[in-house]
């Protein structure tokens, strides 16, 4: 007998780890560290999203090294200082029946910026900023942003294993789950794409050249990451721009990582040049989740302007990615989860703190205003 399509809530397993449902929280950077610290606000913020019903809770993204960081006030994951912190967000998110995950990330070329509510320019080192800012290209992102340093392969080399013992450090903190960046127009993204990437080394040109180093972080990182834990990429699936990284590379790249033992492509788009023109809309990025789902044969994530239930749900019912990952939308209701399963007809337990505790008590029926987000998010 067949088996139904997974829905929404149907859980899902990835070797050793269980997600309780399809729901995830997209990692979603907060600029409130303090020296790349976890704070309350972090603990907070998480914490209320596995207590509103996620079956999987991202940690926003973590530099691997201190000039990793998009602004000065970045998480980071680059001293063993940074872990009990992030220990204690971690045993929350569990303790309330969520999974955790940590996205390590190496902003490139757009690192040394202030804070979006602040401009979002590139900082000079007199006002907070640091001088060594890299990248594949000594290319910079717009008039706007520093000017980066061409990596050199010693660099590459310490690049690498800063993700490794990010690596350790997100097993130390008891993550379930690592998330490596390479989407936005951060460092293993601008190694991508030839509008970011003129080397003519083995770190560009060809394909193979230009996704070596993705390839060698993974390698490197699944060394230290233990075989029963998910190890999962977050991509720009296209560039929207004329000569860029494209879907069909992301295709292609999507078979390489699967044979290199990652479990889930997160597929987002753009972010790396400034004249991309991005038709945007509900669901606009699912279709590149789908394609590389078909065509690569890898779990994939789809996010993008996913915010009605029954959108969600007809996105994992319908095979065209195996999670959803909400950002925007989680910050609008970081109960979504509980009132997509009321709105969907299925069976989702609220915390017991949240029920009346009178015989026949129900579960609390929340009227949610939507909120304007006024300043961007940057993933």
């Amino acid at each position: 007998m067949s088996q139904p399509a997974p829905n929404l809530f149907t859980p899902l397993t990835q070797r050793g780890v269980t997600f309780s449902n399809r729901i995830a929280v997209s990692p979603m950077c907060q600029y409130s560290s303090e020296d790349g610290m976890a704070t309350d606000w972090h603990f907070v913020h998480l914490g209320s999203r596995a207590v509103g019903g996620a079956g999987l809770v991202i940690v926003e993204a973590t530099a691997v090294t201190p000039e990793g960081r998009i602004t000065p006030l970045d998480m980071g994951i680059w001293t063993d200082g940074h872990v009990a912190p992030l220990r204690r967000i971690v045993e929350f998110i569990h303790q309330n029946g969520s999974r955790a995950g940590v996205q390590l990330a190496h902003a490139g070329r757009k690192a040394s910026t202030a804070r979006p509510w602040e401009g979002g320019k590139k900082l000079e080192p007199s006002a907070g900023g640091w001088a060594d800012v890299l990248a594949p290209s000594a290319l910079p992102f717009s008039r706007d942003y520093p000017q980066p340093v061409e990596l050199d392969k010693a660099g590459i080399r310490r690049i690498v294993q800063a993700f490794v013992d990010g690596a350790r450090r997100a097993l130390e903190a008891g993550f379930d789950l690592v998330e490596i960046h390479a989407a936005h127009g951060y460092l293993l993204h601008e190694f991508f794409s030839p509008l970011s990437n003129q080397r003519k080394d083995e770190y560009g040109g060809s394909f193979e050249n230009r996704t070596r180093i993705l390839i060698e972080v993974v390698d490197a990182v699944r060394e230290v990451w233990p075989e029963d834990r998910p190890l999962w990429v977050r991509i720009s699936a296209t560039d929207w721009a004329e000569g860029g990284w494209n879907v069909d590379e992301s295709a292609q790249l999507g078979k390489v990582l699967r044979d290199h033992e990652v479990d889930l492509i997160d597929a987002s788009s753009g972010a790396l040049v400034e004249h991309a023109k991005i038709p945007t809309g509900p669901g606009y990025q699912v279709e590149f989740a789908h394609r590389i789902r078909r065509e690569a044969g890898i779990a994939t994530g789809a996010v993008g302007m996913i915010i009605d239930p029954a959108q969600a749900d007809t996105i994992i019912r319908s095979g065209q990615a195996d999670v959803v990952l909400l950002a925007r939308e989680m910050l609008r209701d970081p109960y979504w989860p509980l009132h997509a399963a009321e709105r969907l007809g299925q069976k989702i337990t609220w915390p017991v703190q949240y029920l009346r505790s009178a015989p026949g008590a129900v579960e609390p029926r929340v009227s949610v205003q939507v909120l304007q987000i006024s300043q961007p998010v940057k993933a």
